[in-house]
């Protein structure tokens, strides 16, 4: 008998096949008829896949900002704990996922590269860097419409200096 087990089992033959089953196909492995694997072609079509989900991982930050940009929305334009929660979350979040990028790219990295170096994957994490910005962007939209960001000059009134007055003189 073939070390891989490929047999089919004695207690299960007397089963009838189920619905949809085609008996044509085998179920002996091709390391038991002798046949070996196109080992390069397994390969590179595993380096393709995971190149594949790099670039899923890159544009992920993208794919969630319609739901965050809903979620803003529905908080409303004022300074309540909630929107200030969602706010924050959504501030914070970019700059963790840049501090651990190549954390995050590292199992999609080429067996030819090293997994946690900064020229690894560089478009994808160029990509990344971009939604991450994007959802940076969309926060700090969100602080501007709330009134927490300085935008107008009466924000910088406090840091003004006064002029000398103009002296008058009434003889």
């Amino acid at each position: 008998m073939c070390p891989h087990k490929c047999g089919e089992p004695r207690r299960w033959k007397h089963l009838p096949p189920p619905p949809g089953f085609a008996s044509v196909v085998s179920s002996v492995s091709p390391q038991c008829l002798g046949i070996a694997p196109n080992a390069a072609a397994a390969t590179a079509s595993y380096e393709e896949l995971k190149a594949k989900r790099a670039w899923d991982l890159a544009i992920s930050p993208a794919k969630s900002l319609p739901m965050q940009a809903f979620m803003l929305y529905m908080s409303g334009g004022g300074v309540q704990i909630f929107s200030m929660g969602i706010v924050f979350m959504l501030l914070s979040s970019p700059f963790k996922n840049l501090a651990s990028i190549n954390l995050a790219f590292a199992p999609f990295a080429p067996a030819s590269s090293s997994p946690k170096s900064f020229s690894t994957l560089p478009l994808q994490k160029i990509a990344y860097l971009l939604c991450n910005l994007l959802t940076l962007a969309l926060g700090l939209w969100k602080c501007r419409s709330m009134g927490l960001l300085p935008t107008g000059t009466g924000d910088w009134l406090a840091f003004e200096t006064r002029g000398q007055p103009p002296e008058i003189l009434l003889i």
